[in-house]
């Protein structure tokens, strides 16, 4: 029956030196006879025993319900299994661990993502969800997921992606995980834990190719079609990618491209550099970033992203571009990091340029209140408005030609929630925005910036004269802000260097005494603000008075031109 074993019967016998003999002999027939029905195997997994260890403890951690633990003494030639030494290594095979399903949890979501299964309706992917074999994750255009498998090893798929889970287990408590991955359309970053033992494993298949792996960084595209064919993309380690056309062993810095599943992988090439960020345009201290770099001989286009700074596998932002710079509008606060890599003309990604900067988290920024957007202001030095958030002790207001803000003409503090620019601003088109500051000085993020025009051509106030008291006509205007008063001037001659009157009001109307006799008048109006700037006086207007105005009962409605 077990044609290695001569099977001896040991004689009985009443001496006990005899009978301790006996019994070792028992425990070694059967530890050989184990030996024999349950053969060592290529793969074994590997435990160094720890103090206390038993082996029908380690059994039942590790085995399945179906392999006893005498199995495991057989395999191991353990001859006392009462007695194991600490430091000593036991070997499993791998046939012989239990395997529990791992399903992957989702780290970050970015944009709309979906998730279906068999006999399951699609739906939205969200944080902390855990997905598991079977499982097929769509992407939108602009959307991005990252998983996290149960070796702790991080999948980050992109926009317009479909991948399909299948394979997700562990064995046991061993560490090892076999996770399997299909990636049917679109692209994937990924950072795999090193292997734990010899059945971990890593492993995408492309439509052309499949990439396996033990512990590495490396980027998968599966391809769009005519244009671009599948590639892997290695960054740290090593990547065999292989199919049934042959295999190709890709090392850190180099791609392939897998033309057709009957074809073996291209000999790998090195990937393009990393572009040389500009730092003379590059502005990333305020949003919205200005990413700026010099242009990459060898690059059709390049890809820009921002990740988290402690976790580059969660993305925030990302967008491919032909030209050598890219505004980014809005980012969520917290330290991040700018990536930047050239795209040669086969599709394969290169090695990122990399910048780490700070959004902060202080205070929101205030809503404005004047100017409006787009709006037209006649003064050199316009009065900005906002409203006060309440976590914020000052604030901030930059004036710039640009909507990036790349050189601001203009940057004050104040503790108020209004300022006027200390300099005059030329004729012309602008942007302003305001930021709010904490008490300990630490700025928050700017808010929208609105663009504004600055005119030097004097505002109408739409002036008019009507009947008055016997002796009197009155000047009337279009109101300006609350708050403002007027500075009128009325003269014979139009330098106004001897006015007739010269005096302010508070209210759009000033009554004059009838002239004693006809003749022409000459007219301004002088806007001022309540924190006492006066702007431009009005176009002087020419109004002639007939003698029978002079004499009569009054005044007719008489409108003047505009400022």
């Amino acid at each position: 029956m077990f044609p290695c074993l001569r099977i001896w019967k040991p004689v009985p016998s009443l001496n006990p030196r005899l009978l301790r003999l006996n019994a070792l002999l028992r425990a070694a027939l059967v530890v050989l006879l184990l030996a024999c029905v349950f053969p060592a195997t290529a793969q074994d997994w590997s435990y160094r025993v720890r103090p206390g260890d038993t082996l029908w403890d380690l059994g039942s951690r590790y085995l399945k319900p179906s392999v006893s633990w005498h199995s495991l003494q057989a395999h191991n030639r353990v001859a006392n299994p009462y007695q194991l030494p600490p430091g000593q290594t036991l070997r499993f095979p791998i046939a012989w661990l239990r395997v529990e399903p791992a399903p992957a949890r989702v780290l970050a979501v970015r944009g709309p993502v979906q998730v279906s299964a068999a006999h399951l309706s699609s739906r939205a992917v969200q944080e902390g969800m855990t997905l598991g074999i079977g499982s097929q994750i769509q992407t939108g255009a602009d959307a991005s997921v990252t998983l996290v498998f149960a070796d702790d090893s991080h999948l980050q798929l992109r926009e317009n992606s479909q991948l399909q889970l299948d394979q997700l287990s562990s064995y046991g408590d061993t560490g090892m995980v076999d996770t399997r991955i299909r990636l049917q359309r679109g692209r994937s970053s990924n950072r795999v834990t090193p292997a734990r033992g010899p059945a971990s494993r890593y492993m995408i298949t492309a439509p052309t190719a499949t990439s396996s792996v033990r512990g590495t960084v490396f980027r998968v595209s599966a391809g769009n079609g005519a244009q671009q064919a599948p590639a892997t993309e290695v960054l740290e380690g090593r990547v065999q990618v292989g199919n049934r056309g042959g295999d190709e062993l890709v090392d850190s810095g180099h791609a392939t491209v897998s033309s057709s599943a009957s074809q073996a992988p291209a000999k790998a090439q090195p990937l393009l550099p990393a572009p040389q960020l500009d730092p003379a345009r590059l502005r990333l201290e305020s949003l919205p970033l200005l990413a700026a770099w010099q242009p990459l001989a060898g690059a059709s286009g390049y890809r820009v992203e921002v990740v988290q700074a402690q976790a580059p596998e969660v993305l925030l932002f990302a967008r491919d571009t032909a030209t050598p710079e890219l505004h980014i509008d809005d980012l969520p606060p917290g330290q991040l990091r700018l990536l930047v890599r050239a795209v040669a003309a086969d599709g394969t990604e290169g090695r990122d340029a990399e910048r780490d900067f700070p959004v902060p988290d202080g205070p929101q920024p205030p809503l404005t209140l004047a100017p409006l957007h787009g709006q037209t202001v006649h003064q050199p030095q316009p009065r900005f408005e906002w409203a006060m958030v309440p976590d914020a002790a000052a604030s901030v207001v930059q004036v710039a030609s640009d909507a990036l803000f790349l050189q601001p003409l203009v940057e004050q503090q104040t503790r108020s929630n209004r300022l006027r620019p200390k300099t005059e601003l030329a004729p012309g088109n602008y942007f302003w925005r305001v930021a709010s500051l904490d008490a300990q000085g630490q700025r928050g993020r700017f808010g929208q910036a609105l663009p504004l025009q600055v005119s030097d051509a004097p505002v109408d106030p739409q002036l008019e004269s009507a009947k008055a008291a016997k002796g009197y006509f009155t000047l009337r205007w279009q109101a300006g802000e609350p708050g403002q008063r007027y500075r009128v001037q009325v003269a014979r001659r139009g330098d106004f260097s001897k006015p007739l009157l010269d005096q302010e009001t508070a209210t759009p109307e000033i009554a004059l005494k009838r002239p004693w006799r006809g003749g022409t008048l000459h007219v301004r109006v002088q806007t001022i603000d309540d924190d006492g700037y006066a702007g431009a006086f009005s176009p002087v207007q020419q109004v002639r008075l007939p003698c029978g105005l002079c004499y009569g009962a009054g005044a007719g409605a008489l409108l003047l031109l505009a400022l």
